[in-house]
């Protein structure tokens, strides 16, 4: 007897590819400005990486090729290292002659056991016959999960159920252009992924098997082992679509700076994401590591990963990383502010709180209500005693009072009035605060009267933007290994899920105490190179 859900789902299904397939063939051919971003150049394998033996750049597409000479033992793939697709629409040109290949999306390496080059994941087919091309099959990973011209779901069982059609098969294939050029279009939202060739639809599959389905993976496409055979790619544009039933958390991570255990921004940024990952299921956090996840300046300061897209379906980001005249942010100002207007939520972490007065700093006052400002605020290592937590504050839920020692900077800039900003962390700062003689980080009049006399001052706040967006300011975040105590990474990860406006639950946002080992995953420098 069919399942209900599965009946359900049918009835719903049959409808959504109804208005899909009417509308199909001008959605296809839909701008690429219209959300949609390059990301191959068209010139040089830039943020992708297979074997060097097998692809290259010829004519302005990315090709990949066996030959007698030279063939593959296995299945080998050129990756995208620029991220990972969650939601999202791809659409590239390819062509094809003999044998097989494929596009792999939300999917998966297993270096230590498959090698280098290996793939396993999502994969939307492409054959030089007349079996394979638009079907979905599992790369390492349940095989066939719909043959072309199917609807399936998959099941707990970890099997598809054909529960429908999209065409005959044979008809399909008759669109698809051999030894030419096609187009391919792969849409994949929630669980649900869609394979379009030359604008008919080929597959379509619900993924209910809870055990295996993947919401988030690499990008890579493939070169089958077998006869010879070479195939191409160009033309290749990704839009990020809005994840609707999560809110998209992008943890962006700095290049390394100091040296082991300070300034970990890639370690750190990991660690709220396993934290995010394992305490709040309404949140989907993705980390870009070191540095910008594109380049800027018109190409001049470089990014080791680029990606376009990065922030485009973000519900909110966080910026782990160091500030001041080099943060990265003073250079794509005016992007992130079109962000922040759209209500984007912004969490912005030690040094990362500090950008140049005047731009920057009028920006970092509407975004997130304060920023560190040179000659004003101070970053003083000391001991947090007798903190003041603010009461009644979904960032403060289940956070009990901790000491701990950490850079702590204060004395920022807010707001007029303090207006829309709500103190979250404060403490007294002891004399010794302001032993070091006045400069630009160090020390100036005003704040040492603030300390004379006994003031609380504000390490971390919260706010809010007229335009309904929100957001936080940390300024601890120099010690890696304060991220080991529970409630200073509870109080972070509860301003992760409030700026993103997800709900923060009544006890905060719970997740296991790191241990050692987890705390030196990760580092930028190796022990031996202690300069912290």
């Amino acid at each position: 007897m069919e399942s209900p859900s599965i009946s359900r789902r049918t009835s719903t299904l049959v409808a959504a590819l109804l208005a899909f397939v009417s509308m199909s063939a001008g959605a296809a051919r839909l701008s690429a400005d219209d959300g949609f971003k390059a990301i191959f150049n068209g010139r040089d394998l830039s943020s992708w990486d297979g074997d060097p033996k097998f692809w290259r750049v010829e004519e302005g597409a990315i090709t990949g090729q066996t030959t007698p000479e030279n063939p593959t033992r296995g299945n080998t793939f050129i990756i995208w290292r620029g991220g990972e697709l969650d939601d999202f629409e791809l659409r590239f040109e390819y062509r094809i002659i003999g044998g097989n290949s494929g596009v792999q999306y939300r999917s998966f390496t297993n270096e230590e056991e498959w090698g280098k080059w290996v793939v396993g994941g999502y994969q939307a087919d492409i054959d030089s016959g007349d079996r394979y091309s638009g079907i979905c099959y599992g790369e390492r990973f349940r095989g066939i999960l719909a043959g072309r011209g199917q609807s399936t779901v998959i099941q707990d069982n970890h099997k598809p159920k054909v529960v429908g059609s999209v065409g005959d098969s044979a008809e399909l294939q008759s669109h698809i252009k051999k030894e030419d050029w096609n187009d391919y279009r792969v849409v994949a939202r929630g669980y649900h992924s869609m394979h379009w060739i030359n604008d008919r639809l080929m597959a379509d599959v619900i993924d209910e098997d809870k055990e295996m389905r993947r919401r988030s993976g690499i990008l890579a496409f493939q070169l089958h082992a077998g006869p010879p055979m070479k195939v191409q790619f160009r033309n290749i544009r990704l839009k990020r679509l809005p994840m609707n039933d999560v809110k998209k958390v992008v943890l962006v991570a700095g290049a390394r700076s100091h040296g082991y255990g300070a300034h970990e921004h890639n370690a750190g940024q990991l660690l709220l994401k396993k934290s995010l990952d394992e305490g709040h299921p309404g949140i989907h956090a993705a980390v870009y590591r070191d540095g910008w996840p594109y380049p800027l300046d018109g190409g001049r300061r470089e990014s080791k990963v680029s990606d376009p897209t990065a922030f485009d379906n973000a519900d909110a980001i966080v910026l782990y990383m160091d500030g001041g005249g080099g943060h990265p942010v003073n250079w794509d100002l005016d992007s992130i502010d079109r962000l922040m207007k759209k209500g984007v939520g912004l969490a912005c972490i030690h040094y990362g709180v500090e950008v140049p007065k005047g731009r920057p700093g009028d920006f970092f006052l509407d975004w997130i209500g304060g920023y560190f400002e040179t000659h004003r605020s101070v970053n003083p290592h000391w001991t947090i005693k007798n903190p003041v937590l603010a009461k009644n504050h979904p960032i403060t839920r289940g956070v009990k009072p901790f000491e701990i020692n950490d850079e702590w900077y204060f004395f920022m800039r807010f707001r007029d009035g303090m207006k829309g900003v709500t103190p979250i962390l404060g403490a007294v700062a002891p004399p010794e605060t302001m032993s070091r003689p006045d400069g630009a980080h160090s020390g100036n009049p005003l704040v040492r009267e603030s300390v004379k006399r006994g003031d609380v001052q504000t390490v971390a706040w919260a706010a809010t933007r007229p335009d309904g967006g929100r957001g936080f300011g940390f300024t601890g975040g120099h010690v890696h290994w304060n991220w080991g105590n529970d409630d200073f990474r509870k109080l972070v990860l509860n301003a992760i899920a409030w700026v993103a406006d997800a709900e923060v639950p009544a006890n905060g946002v719970e997740s296991t105490t790191p241990t050692r080992e987890d705390l030196e995953a990760n580092q930028d420098y190796p022990k031996k190179r202690d300069r912290s």
